[in-house]
């Protein structure tokens, strides 16, 4: 797990991520409202709820990582693992990226692994809009480190199953429906325009 001590950055006390971007930032592809409604009551209702249900127990201080993988079934690790995967969310985009593709490690794992950028793109986007209900796409490295993706229901996340995650998609309806409504596909074509591909690269290195 010491991989992992790195995935996570400016993270304040209360499990709550310091955006790296203005509300308004990732417009048009995320509005201002969607942020507010996403990251300020959504994300704020899960951190608050885990930071509550971790009080007093021998999760209370320990990592959201460490509690993703401890946690028992249940109020404390739904929490957990919808603090992890919105961390992991906000944190992966950015409104001026470097570069549009990855490049490096993750470029060579994604053609070893895929064939091409752009089947990695048509795998992840297939998941998230074929995953039925609430829950998130997610490309993993496995413990054979190769490269995956996967869908998981709710606030179900990789590292759970000892799966590094690198770049999640969030296809509950509160991630996208004030921007796109029921155009579950539309919102999930345009992030590909906002991740920070050298953000995402370091959680792999």
């Amino acid at each position: 797990m010491n991989c992992l001590t790195a995935l996570i950055v400016s993270v304040m006390s209360d499990f709550m991520p310091t955006l790296p971007y203005d509300a308004d930032a990732l417009e048009p592809v995320i509005s201002k409202e969607t942020i507010e409604y996403h990251y300020g009551k959504h994300l704020k209702t899960y951190a608050d709820n885990l930071s509550k249900l971790t009080r007093g127990t021998a999760l209370e201080g320990k990592s959201i990582e460490e509690i993703v993988v401890d946690a028992p079934e249940g109020a404390i690790y739904n929490n957990a693992g919808q603090v992890m995967n919105h961390q992991l969310y906000f944190l992966q985009f950015t409104p001026a990226p470097r570069i549009s593709r990855p490049e490096g490690k993750l470029a060579t794992l994604i053609v070893r692994d895929f064939g091409s950028f752009e089947e990695l793109q048509k795998k992840m986007n297939e998941a998230s809009t074929k995953l039925f209900g609430s829950g998130w796409v997610w490309l993993c490295l496995n413990d054979s480190a190769r490269l995956e993706v996967d869908s998981y229901s709710n606030g179900d996340t990789p590292l759970r199953y000892g799966k590094l995650p690198v770049l999640g998609f969030d296809v509950w309806e509160h991630a996208y429906y004030l921007d796109y409504q029921n155009r579950r596909a539309d919102h999930i074509g345009r992030l590909w325009e906002i991740i920070d591909w050298d953000e995402v690269t370091r959680r792999i290195e």
